[in-house]
């Protein structure tokens, strides 16, 4: 019994495949980033990242409603570290998530100013209307 490539073979352990050697490996050595996903648009050059939104998140926080814009800063200062680790669809959700909590924050705040606009109406009808009916 002998090993190795006997004449007449065609293949197998210790053969190389037809047509030469199995060459180098595809580009970086043909692994991907850490984080699983190739950046958006393949492994060419490195786009940007996303948009982390931190100062929209910022000034909500600030000028609308505390509690949403304080969830709109959590996801915002995500954005760079996850696209930094190379967890490019982390980043691009952390983006989408602080945008839609900066906007929720806009939104709540827009919506409780006409609240008080309407409730300041309606008691300076209503008070007027009393102080007139008690002569």
């Amino acid at each position: 019994m002998s090993y190795g490539n006997q004449p007449g073979d065609t293949g197998g352990y210790g053969a190389q495949p037809p047509g030469g050697g199995y060459g180098p490996p595809p580009g970086d050595g043909g692994y991907p980033p850490p984080g699983g996903y190739p950046p958006p648009g393949g492994y060419g050059a490195m786009p940007t990242p996303p948009n982390n939104h931190l100062v929209m998140a910022i000034i909500t926080t600030v000028l609308c409603c505390l509690p949403l814009g304080v969830v709109s800063i959590v996801y915002a200062t995500q954005v760079n570290s996850k696209w930094a680790m190379g967890d490019y669809q982390g980043a691009q959700a952390a983006s989408e998530s602080a945008k839609k909590w900066w906007l929720a924050s806009m939104i709540t705040a827009a919506v409780l100013f006409v609240l008080y606009i309407v409730l300041v109406v309606v008691l300076g009808v209503f008070s007027a209307s009393v102080s007139n009916s008690s002569y």
